[in-house]
């Protein structure tokens, strides 16, 4: 699947269940990790789990694959590994105290609200 493909696919499963604060940072430029990191925020840890959940479903259906899940069983972080495209769904709390977008030290490709 191509990357633009990818990443539509994911901002469009996180706005269908209702993601807070979507951003999507290009970081293609500063690690061969990954092109693009997807931050999200979770009203709750139920709705952080569903939100990742969702996501891979939608690319599985897609025909796409998942390299990687973690941090869904605790509900605060849960990271879905793409490959060009790595998820981070956070409890807001979670979010300000790892500050990831500051990490990164950029301005966002796109910020949904």
């Amino acid at each position: 699947m191509e990357l633009t493909q990818l990443k539509n696919l994911v901002m469009e499963a996180l706005a269908d269940l209702k993601a807070k604060e979507i951003l999507v940072l290009d970081v293609a430029e500063l690690t061969s990790v990954t092109d693009t990191m997807i931050i999200c925020s979770g009203t709750s840890s139920r709705h952080v789990k569903s939100l990742a959940d969702y996501v891979v479903e939608k690319v599985k259906a897609s025909g796409g694959s998942i390299l990687g899940r973690e941090g869904e069983r605790q509900g605060e972080w849960a990271l879905v590994d793409l490959g060009d495209v790595v998820v981070h769904v956070m409890l807001p709390k979670i979010r300000d105290y790892y500050a990831i977008e500051r990490l990164w030290d950029m301005k966002p490709l796109r910020e949904v609200a």
